[in-house]
């Protein structure tokens, strides 16, 4: 597995970003290497945790503006880097990328390496594929969770257009341009600083094979390799009575509506106050993180304090 690693200096002058970066390794699954897992930890080690997962084509950075509400509020903030993005390290070749590979490398460090328990998760776009998978195959790590434009597709059913143009596009652009992808997915415009914090981690299009591998890696069809295992994570999922909050935006075309699933199907999720971040679009970290975090800190204090009704 040849293998890329974001020079440090790419990361040197990042707008309100001032956590210090944290690394593990896992086992890259080809038999020999290891792969360098970055993740923030930020809050009091003793707090409630919080593992904050972000999708295609973004990185931790996301979640910038939602960290210091939630440490502010006691909560221990753990934001990995998925392998391809970010910090941490970047597989050249496509093939490499796989979701069963995704879920284990996560799992091995939020689990083996963190140990991390009693989690609530807050997950989005691929954040959820594979966090709701983490759910599915380990719920007693889990106490809760916060479902925000995300979903997690069996193959069983139609995608929207708007994700299924967004999949052509990722195949034939001859350049990625990650950092006007985000802009494009938000409602507000962003600072030129931060759409070049979110081109940092590609000096060039050859670190850009994970970011271009993930559209095709959704399950669109019953025999996509990862469908079987996303509908066995629904079985279990159907069980999940733990409290389970959807917090979608009002403007993300590629998963509006996706929520009812959720809502309709995991029973932790009956009762419970869902939420409408207004005014954003599918990266609603960008368009109003401290709304989203101040949802989350809401949903983990009535949660903790009722923690056998629904809210």
């Amino acid at each position: 597995m040849h293998v890329l690693r974001t020079p440090e200096e790419r990361f040197s002058a990042l707008p309100d970003f001032p956590f210090p970066p944290h690394y593990v390794d896992v086992a890259a699954g080809d038999g020999d290497n290891c792969l360098r897992v970055h993740y923030l930890d930020e809050g009091p080690r003793d707090g409630e945790v919080v593992v904050l997962l972000h999708g295609e084509p973004s990185w931790s950075f996301l979640y910038r503006s939602m960290i210091p509400v939630l440490v502010a509020a006691g909560r221990r903030c753990v934001a990995p880097d998925l392998i391809g993005f970010g910090r941490s390290d970047k597989p050249v070749d496509r093939a490499d990328y796989t979701y069963a590979r995704h879920v284990e490398w996560l799992r091995e460090a939020l689990f083996d390496h963190l140990d991390l328990a009693s989690i609530t998760l807050v997950c989005q776009d691929w954040g959820g594929l594979i966090g709701m998978r983490l759910v599915a195959e380990h719920p007693d790590r889990f106490a809760r969770v916060v479902a925000a434009n995300t979903g997690l597709p069996d193959g069983t059913a139609t995608l929207s257009d708007a994700f299924l143009t967004w999949q052509r596009f990722s195949q034939e652009t001859p350049q990625f341009p990650v950092g006007a992808i985000i802009e494009n997915g938000c409602r507000a415009k962003l600072s030129p600083e931060a759409v070049g914090a979110y081109d940092a981690p590609f000096p060039d299009e050859s670190y850009k094979a994970g970011a271009r591998a993930f559209p095709l890696l959704v399950p669109t069809r019953p025999d996509d390799p990862a469908a079987a295992a996303n509908r066995r994570a629904w079985e279990q999922l159907a069980r999940f009575d733990k409290p389970f909050l959807t917090a979608f935006s009002d403007g993300d075309p590629i998963t509006a509506g996706g929520e009812k699933i959720f809502q309709r199907k995991i029973p932790g999720a009956s009762g419970q106050s869902h939420t409408v971040i207004e005014g954003a679009g599918h990266f609603l970290q960008e368009d109003d993180g401290p709304r989203l975090a101040s949802v989350v800190n809401h949903f983990m204090d009535a949660s903790s304090q009722h923690p056998t009704e629904r809210q």
